[in-house]
């Protein structure tokens, strides 16, 4: 396939923009139906579709066969005159990284959510990442067909529940089995879709509606839209007080720059798998979310102190562009690149700040999925995706030959994996070569995969964000690697923390001939509390050190030594080798000898005194607890409410809607594995539930000494 040119449209006809959502609200069903009427597509398929073809963006076969998206996938589309990059990402929290990376790089969002659902517990989660990045969204309300719609309670929840300033700018044209398009309210037209897919957008004037209920409920919703406009903008408030008509323009205006500025969501509505309301959604991308010149942008000035550098979205400035997302492609490694500033060009010399290292670019694409079309550059604004660059995930790159010029792109948030298996082959000769490049790649491609050998055990254990994320890897090391992968039990990621603050003494000695070593260190440990993200959740602080220390009994180039030595003995904890988090470590007092003190005396000395004070301060350990939301037909509420019960769940919250009872609590990771097969036999296989992580809570005294226990059998076993 030929070259294209670098930007098919003027930077303010372009969209970065993802689609988003809580699993099985209609992302990828959605995002199908845009590239059908976009025309990037010449026929739609179904994400579960009888022809066995499945969704665009569902590329990879698990996808296909499970019916979900498991990474997100980019693609482009012409509307108008517009130039839009499209992101699909996962609504399973199990590859929530896909999410974070994806809008960590977008300019803005259409946040996708069910008429009869509402707001859900991943749709909370999605929310969160939009706002860490300030992107801006609109809400698209899908499945206006379903059983139970009620878009007007979804605006409500996305009010109350979100607190978002959302307003409504369409009402639905019947709801259910009646659903016959919607009617716009800022232009004030009924928009209605003919054809066999839906192509055909027909636009008549509300006034000449039958429904009189319609058009009165049309007129009062949009009284309702122009106040709350109003209360945004000092030119439309008056025009509003006075009793005027806003022009089509002036609220277009209003919604763009309140939209762009995070004081407004709007709210469209529709049923994509009906092939209604994605044009309308789609005129809304272009009219309301930003270009990416709209948005600023930062990144740190590594020849300067990492001062903030604020960004050009220019494509003569010097070039800064984004590694955020990487995959092993049929011709190495596919690197997916989001250019702020500059022009990225085919046959360049890169330099990654990073590591300072240089190479050149021999080969760059647009993805459409998994398919590629080669291009010979690409201009600020753009989202890309080249080949032949060895990098990592969050990588910033610029000209090889711009001299003192070295900014980083800020790092994306990643979450810590909560649960692991140990993993193994069963023909290890033939297979362990293949095993160790398949989890290497994983690892690189997935910041919250990780990989760990256990030298005790001699275990190799890999970690993620739950049972579905790790069972996929396992796959697809079976599937892409031909490895047969054995696991053994899931294990939780506990963390350990101490009980109480405790004084400690520890003199480190050894004298075995010629120099020895010496050091002792004092002080005491006592217990942190969480910190407060900003968005309003728990998170474990680690072990903190701080020197007291007065005087010269301890040289100041010990210093080091000893906070080196604390944090080693953080990783392993006293009661199962937990990792030691909410723990402060002062030290006030200590010695140290003129010939046999060093830096290894001292680490040691620090990494004991840590464990002694920890044994004595009464540690205990700390389990994740995770946020379950279950969705079961009313008859099985009870049962799924006693059930959680058993597995040591606080239910929060229980919610019944159209024969539909949601019921959210907080349980114990270690009591969640298996749960989905129980689930499906407790409810004929008409249950679902999402979960994700919470918080740490103290474990039950019980519970601690049960876990305790076994570790202790385990490792004696192992040494057997």
């Amino acid at each position: 396939m030929g070259a294209l040119a670098a930007n098919p449209a003027p930077l303010d006809r372009l969209r970065n923009i993802g689609i988003s959502a809580h699993v099985d609200a209609g992302k990828t069903t959605t995002t199908e139906r845009i590239l059908f009427y976009t025309g990037r597509i010449s026929a739609m398929h179904e994400v579960k579709g009888k022809d066995e073809v499945g969704a665009t963006m569902d590329s990879m076969d698990l996808e296909r066969e499970r019916g979900i998206t498991i990474q997100s996938a980019a693609t482009f589309a012409q509307w108008g005159n517009h130039h839009i990059n499209v992101i699909d990402t996962p609504g399973h929290v199990d590859f929530t990284i896909e999410v974070e990376r994806a809008l960590r790089v977008l300019d803005g969002a259409v946040l996708v959510l069910c008429a009869a659902s509402g707001v859900q517990s991943q749709t909370v989660t999605v929310d969160r990442q939009m706002r860490r990045y300030k992107v801006p969204r609109l809400c698209f309300i899908n499945k206006l067909d379903r059983s139970g719609s009620d878009p007007w309670r979804v605006v409500s929840e996305l009010r109350e529940k979100l607190r978002l300033n959302a307003v409504a700018l369409q009402v639905p044209i019947g709801v259910e089995r009646d659903q016959d398009g919607v009617v716009d309210l800022v232009a004030m037209e009924a928009v209605r879709f003919g054809g066999q897919h839906g192509e055909t957008v027909v636009r008549t004037p509300v006034k000449d509606e039958n429904d009189k209920a319609l058009v009165e409920l049309a007129y009062a919703k949009r009284a309702e839209m122009i106040e709350r406009l109003a209360d945004l903008d000092d030119e439309l408030a008056s025009v509003f007080l006075e009793g005027g008509e806003p022009t089509v323009a002036q609220l277009k205006r209003v919604i763009r720059k309140a939209t762009i500025d995070l004081a407004l969501v709007p709210v469209v509505m529709g049923a994509s798998y009906k092939n209604k309301g994605v044009q309308p959604m789609l005129d809304c991308v272009v009219d309301y979310l930003p270009a990416p010149a709209e948005k600023a942008n930062e990144a740190l000035d590594l020849e300067n102190n990492e001062a903030k550098l604020v960004l050009a979205t220019d494509s003569e400035a010097p070039l800064v562009g984004l590694a955020f997302k990487l995959e092993e492609g049929r011709f190495g490694q596919l690197t997916y690149v989001r250019v702020y500033q500059g022009t990225l060009r085919r046959g360049m010399n890169l330099r990654n700040t990073r590591t300072g290292k240089r190479t050149r670019l021999p080969r760059l694409v647009r993805m459409h999925a998994n398919k590629m079309e080669d291009v010979e550059s690409i201009g600020a604004g753009e989202i890309c995706a080249m080949f032949g660059v060895d990098c990592h995930s969050g990588d910033t790159f610029t000209t090889g030959d711009a001299a003192g010029f070295s900014p980083a792109m800020m790092s994306m948030f990643v979450p810590e994996p909560v649960m692991s298996l140990a993993i193994s082959v069963k023909k290890v000769t033939e297979q362990a070569e293949q095993l160790t490049k398949g989890l290497a790649r994983f690892q690189k491609e997935d910041p919250t995969f990780h990989v760990h050998h256990d030298p005790e055990s001699k275990e190799t254990l890999i970690s993620g964000m739950g049972e579905l994320h790790l069972d996929v890897y396992c796959e697809r090391l079976r599937r892409e690697y031909k490895v047969d992968v054995t696991t053994g039990a899931p294990r939780v990621n506990y963390r350990e923390t101490c009980g109480k603050r405790v004084e400690f003494s520890y003199t480190h000695k050894k004298q075995t001939g010629g120099r020895g070593q010496y050091a002792k260190v004092a002080g005491f440990i006592e217990p942190l509390e969480d910190d407060e993200t900003a968005e309003g959740k728990r998170k474990p602080r680690g072990v903190v050190f701080e020197n007291h220390l007065s005087g010269n009994d301890v040289p100041p180039e010990f210093i080091p030594a000893i906070e080196k030595g604390v944090r080693e003995g953080s990783g392993k904890g006293v009661l199962v080798e937990a990792p030691v988090v909410n723990t402060r470590f002062v030290v006030t007092d200590g010695a140290s000898h003129a010939v046999d003190s060093s830096e290894l005396a001292f680490v040691t000395a620090a990494r004991n005194a840590l464990r002694e004070a920890l044994t004595n301060s009464n540690s205990y350990l700390l389990e994740p607890i995770m946020r379950v939301q279950v969705t079961v037909p009313d008859e099985y509420q009870g049962p799924v409410v006693g059930g959680l019960n058993q597995r040591r769940g606080n239910i929060l919250e229980t919610v019944s809607r159209d024969g539909l009872s949601t019921v959210d609590a907080d349980v114990p990771l270690g009591e969640m594995f298996g749960y989905s097969a129980v689930l499906r036999a407790a409810t004929q296989a008409k249950g679902s539930f999402t979960m994700e992580q919470s918080h740490l809570a103290r474990m039950p005294k019980g519970d601690q000494e049960r876990i305790i226990k076994k570790y202790l059998e385990d490792k004696e076993k192992k040494k057997k």
